[in-house]
């Protein structure tokens, strides 16, 4: 078999791709995220390679991208795909009672029932949370396989996508802070453990703290922070405007978190599996671009970022995006399930990034002029 070296890697990315590099406008991005959902929900069963399930957090990220490209396309097909998929779980969050991970689903859930208002929609998550709130977990923040209960709380960085846009919504649409309050102490529980202040970026997790990528730069993982950078956007997106009292902390730290993240996109439009070493991983990875760009187009959108500034940065990544897509629809270049920057192929594709891919989609749409 020929090998190709990591520049050419590099190269094959763009090259293979070209189809899709066209000219970005609002009707370029619906008719690509089109072709994305399209393959996504036809293929969806098989993307499970039966090692997950329809309610896990792997697919969720794909359910909340779904449903905001129905909203943004008023395409009520997905709608009804959502409807039918979430009537096989039962509109029930997966087993464990306290992992983030199994709540992530949630979101999606809560977003369909503020559309069609069936209690169905919501009822096990919130007797889910509920749960939680008044058992909460003592566990100790420092991860360690060996002890499950480390893993009670968001004792890692993905964990503050997975669940805290739940407690958000639920405060949004009850307006009872119980679930803000919780979720902020937990928050920030995480972000003073994980956050490095000099670097400004979340480390996955307790057992990253010493350890060093190749150039002797810490292990900041790409999609570890994008999960971060997504999961502020969608806690800013959902908490009432008329909020003073949670919104400063997440406003400030997602402006802050934002800059930093647009600073370390590489030349190519992308970030890397690692962000402070993306030599050892030369290839775009599309979960963290997708998860990045999104939060980024985000912030312009809704003020926090300026347009001027960051809007390169936007479509950019968004450039990097489309050349990841190919003709039949499938996302690929994406990292597969792991907890730390690990080398990716053409071929590699999961649920997540065609989410990351639809929320992106969705605010790139709305930077365009029309």
């Amino acid at each position: 078999m020929k090998r190709h070296s990591i520049p050419a890697l590099v190269l094959l990315f763009f090259a293979l791709n070209s189809a899709n590099a066209q000219q970005t406008t609002r009707q370029s991005v619906l008719d690509l995220s089109e072709k994305v959902a399209e393959w996504q929900t036809a293929t969806f069963n098989d993307n499970l390679y039966g090692r997950d399930y329809p309610n896990s957090w792997v697919a969720a990220p794909f359910y909340i991208g779904l449903f905001d490209y129905a909203e943004l396309s008023k395409n009520n097909v997905y709608f009804e795909w959502l409807k039918k998929t979430f009537n096989r779980t039962y509109w029930q969050v997966a087993a464990r009672m306290y992992h983030a991970d199994d709540v992530c689903v949630s979101q999606a859930y809560i977003d369909m029932f503020n559309r069609f208002g069936e209690t169905k929609m919501i009822i096990p998550t919130l007797a889910r949370i509920d749960w939680v709130i008044d058992n909460p977990s003592r566990a100790s923040l420092y991860l360690d396989e060996k002890n499950s209960s480390t893993l009670e709380r968001w004792s890692w960085c993905d964990a503050l996508f997975m669940a805290p846009p739940v407690y958000s919504r639920l405060y949004a649409y009850s307006g009872d802070e119980k679930y803000m309050a919780f979720m902020d102490r937990e928050f920030k529980a995480t972000y003073n453990l994980l956050f490095d202040t000099k670097e400004s970026l979340f480390y996955r997790d307790t057992r990253y703290f010493p350890k060093k990528e190749k150039n002797g730069k810490k292990v900041f993982w790409g999609r570890g922070n994008g999960w971060v950078a997504a999961g502020l956007a969608e806690i800013l997106k959902s908490l009432p405007q008329t909020d003073h009292v949670y919104r400063p902390f997440y406003e400030h730290l997602f402006v802050r978190f934002a800059e930093r993240l647009a600073a370390l996109q590489t030349k190519d439009g992308s970030w890397h599996a690692s962000l402070l070493d993306p030599d050892n991983y030369p290839v775009p990875e599309s979960s963290a671009t997708g998860f990045i760009t999104y939060a980024i187009a985000y912030g312009i959108n809704n003020g926090y970022l300026s347009k001027n500034k960051y809007l390169p940065v936007a479509l950019k990544g968004w450039k990097v995006l489309t050349n990841a897509v190919e003709e039949n629809g499938k996302v690929g270049w994406v990292q597969p399930i792991g907890a730390d920057p690990q080398k990716v192929t053409r071929d590699m594709t999961e649920l997540y990034g065609t989410g990351a891919f639809l929320l992106a989609a969705c605010e790139i749409y709305l930077l365009l002029d029309q």
